[in-house]
């Protein structure tokens, strides 16, 4: 299993180190030293513990759907032209940006500062990696 510095740990997680250090005091948490002498976490366990805190903002108006990479944001800016436009959302830490028709931007009402839901098709994520180095 890999193994996560207790820093890098926090940054995943939007926490402080702290936080994560009180995590593994109370046992949220399982901690090792690495051959440095620092504390890591297990990356599994990392990842299910950042699976078990994610608290996303639920859809506006209860709006149900088969896609699961929802991402409930702010749109922060709006670049339009006669055909096309660029949308661009603030969900949480995370820039989302959107290509789509000007008349769409219409059709949804879309403007700065309203609230809007990012549906990402599952099958165009590309998923990157440093080769299981942590």
């Amino acid at each position: 299993m890999p193994h996560v510095r207790i820093r890098d740990a926090a940054v995943y997680l939007g926490v402080s180190d702290d936080t994560v250090r009180r995590w593994v005091d109370r046992g949220l948490l399982a901690a090792d030293q690495d051959e440095s002498g620092r504390m890591v976490v297990d990356g599994h366990a990392l990842a299910q513990v950042a699976r078990d805190q994610a608290n996303p903002p639920a859809v506006p108006g209860g709006v149900v759907s088969s896609a699961r990479n929802r991402f409930v944001g702010l749109v922060t800016d709006i670049r339009t032209d006669a055909v096309m436009a660029q949308v661009e959302l603030q969900c949480g830490p995370f820039r989302v940006v959107s290509l789509m028709s000007s008349e769409a931007v219409r059709d949804l009402g879309i403007e700065l500062g309203s609230v809007a839901v990012a549906v990402i098709k599952s099958t165009n994520v590309i998923v990157e990696t440093t080769r299981g180095e942590a």
